[in-house]
């Protein structure tokens, strides 16, 4: 039977239409309905956040928290990331400088921030990649020390916790995404958390086309509303989030059991927990990752190269080559991990690389 990749969460049936039930009744679909209210502040909790605010997806809110916050001119950011990390800087005018990553964790490497340091940079952008907090302590010390901003990308981050506190909690902001592909998804959206109210309060007017109430305009607004139909699947998969951590870490530990050979994983920080976001797997050269791709995909098994290419080869950006980016880029593979899949479905897709790398 083929394993794809990703596979869609879709909640029971009879909890979501229970939600939709709720649309039905309130005949209300957009503008701040009562679902959406539901979700934010269940969130919230969940998240250990004080100030999310939902969107219509993920790379919205970082556009949105790039202009509440003031990012201008250029920012560092990592180049080992899905390509709406740089996209979205580049979309709002704001110049990526790409810093290097710690070829260990795959993650953003503070060391080397002071290197990249140029005006008019007023923001770090960094990326738990994998759902592998980042160093935030380093990072904010820098840019504490720079006057920077510090915008997280969690897009892979969800139910992540560094350091005992919600990955939230950290930096001026933090970006999430619930795309469909995600451990938690609204089908499409985002959310954003600061770590001030009142840019939390902007950002609501933002999304709303900067309507601060009726008869009233606060600036410059864009329409990133989440609707009441995502914000109901969201509530139903919320509510079955449990379930879903635990298959998916079954898989995840059956990988682990039974992989072997030269092949190594990032390195997950001893201060976070494990969200089973993804598995990324690290062969040593590029002949060995496509080889593995080629029997994988003989079986039916479908794979990505997350993250590939290296955003520093991007067309539309001016950068040094980031040498261990680049590797990574070459060498990694991520195999699914999803709740579709069985242990078996593990051992079997373990087996089969093992072959080729043996």
């Amino acid at each position: 039977m083929a394993i794809r990749m990703s596979h869609p969460h879709l909640p029971d049936r009879r909890r979501l239409d229970k939600y939709l039930d709720r649309v039905y009744d309130s005949a209300t679909l957009s503008n701040d309905g009562p679902l959406l209210r539901e979700l934010e502040e269940r969130l919230a909790e969940y998240l250990d956040v004080d100030h999310l605010v939902l969107t219509a997806n993920g790379t919205l809110a970082l556009q949105i928290a790039y202009r509440v916050l003031g990012v201008a001119g250029s920012a560092l950011t990592t180049p080992f990331s899905f390509v709406a990390t740089a996209s979205s800087l580049v979309w709002e005018g704001i110049r990526p400088i790409f810093v290097d990553v710690d070829p260990v964790t795959l993650n953003l490497d503070p060391n080397l921030l002071v290197s990249s340091l140029e005006p008019p940079v007023s923001a770090v952008v960094p990326v738990h990649v994998y759902g592998n907090p980042c160093d935030t302590t380093s990072i904010e010390s820098f840019a504490s020390a720079h006057g920077l901003k510090v915008v997280y990308d969690a897009a892979h981050a969800f139910g992540a916790s560094y350091l005992g506190r919600g990955v939230g909690r950290f930096g001026d902001a933090t970006i999430f995404s619930f795309h469909a592909t995600k451990l938690f998804h609204t089908i499409e959206g985002g959310a954003m958390v600061f770590a001030d109210g009142a840019a939390s309060r902007e950002a609501k007017e933002m999304l709303n086309f900067g309507i601060q109430h009726e008869n009233a305009i606060s600036g410059v607004g864009i329409n990133a509303k989440m609707h009441e139909f995502e914000a109901a699947m969201g509530l139903a998969v919320l509510d079955e989030i449990d379930e879903i951590f635990a298959k998916r870490r079954l898989v995840h530990d059956a990988y682990m059991r039974r992989l072997e050979g030269p092949l190594s994983f990032p390195e997950r920080s001893p201060h976070a927990s494990q969200n089973y976001a993804y598995f990324p797997v690290l062969f040593e050269d590029e002949a060995k990752t496509v080889a593995v791709i080629d029997a994988l995909d003989a079986i039916d098994v479908s794979t990505r190269r997350y993250f590939r290419p290296s955003l520093d080869s991007l067309g539309y950006v001016q950068s040094p080559v980031m040498k261990h980016s680049r590797s990574a880029a070459d060498r990694v593979l991520c195999l699914p991990i999803h709740m579709a899949m069985t242990e078996g479905d593990a051992i079997r897709i373990a087996e089969a690389v093992n072959a080729v790398i043996a």
